[in-house]
């Protein structure tokens, strides 16, 4: 992997077709959320497959949390479609036929000259594309399980959100003098106040 591409850096901002053929950036799917980043071999890896299935079990806490998913395959439109299908997978699903990540970040994997796939890894990146955790998975044990990815999306979401802890000083005074800029959510939609005071 690249030697910038580690906790702090910032992840390019690659411009891909999804699973649908739209061109999606990195930026435009992560939006101001933390999100899990896989770059895969491709359908036809079983690594993948359990790996992708243990996401696809994790992904509505995943929701939840307001947290994104992204993959990147080197697999055509066809198989991506495929691939993406077959675990269940309900996030976007990048095609990189012309191994544009795969020379960028120097992670050809050179063991495998038939399939010509790139090493395997997952980032946890914080809003920005900025990297929290780098995982290297040629090697299936490599890979984050679900609760590592848990631990490293709690302390990277408490780092980003300024309301992660209520009782932080200053955020009532914030919201009882109206700013919501502190909450999230809250800062994008306009309260309504009833009578009593209560916001909604």
């Amino acid at each position: 992997m690249r030697s910038d591409i580690t906790a702090g850096g910032v992840f390019p901002d690659y411009a891909l077709p999804d699973h649908t053929g739209t061109v999606r950036t990195l930026s435009e799917l992560q939006g101001d959320d933390p999100m899990i980043l896989t770059l895969a071999r491709g359908h036809y890896c079983p690594k993948e497959h359990q790996q992708h299935l243990d996401l696809a079990a994790f992904q509505s806490k995943i929701a939840v949390a307001y947290t994104r998913i992204v993959t990147i395959a080197t697999d055509e439109h066809h198989t991506l479609q495929e691939f993406r299908l077959s675990v269940g997978a309900q996030w976007p699903f990048l095609s990189d036929v012309e191994r544009t990540v795969q020379r960028d970040l120097d992670i050809k994997e050179y063991t495998d000259p038939v399939n010509d796939p790139m090493i395997p890894h997952t980032l946890v990146l914080k809003p920005g594309l900025r990297v929290h955790s780098v995982y290297n998975g040629y090697w299936f044990w490599g890979r984050p399980s679900t609760d590592e990815l848990w631990r490293d999306l709690r302390a990277a979401t408490a780092e980003v959100r300024p309301d992660w802890d209520l009782s932080a000083p200053g955020l009532r005074e914030a919201w009882d003098a109206g700013d919501m800029t502190p909450f999230h959510g809250y800062d994008r939609k306009p309260v309504a106040v009833a009578p009593d005071g209560r916001r909604s």
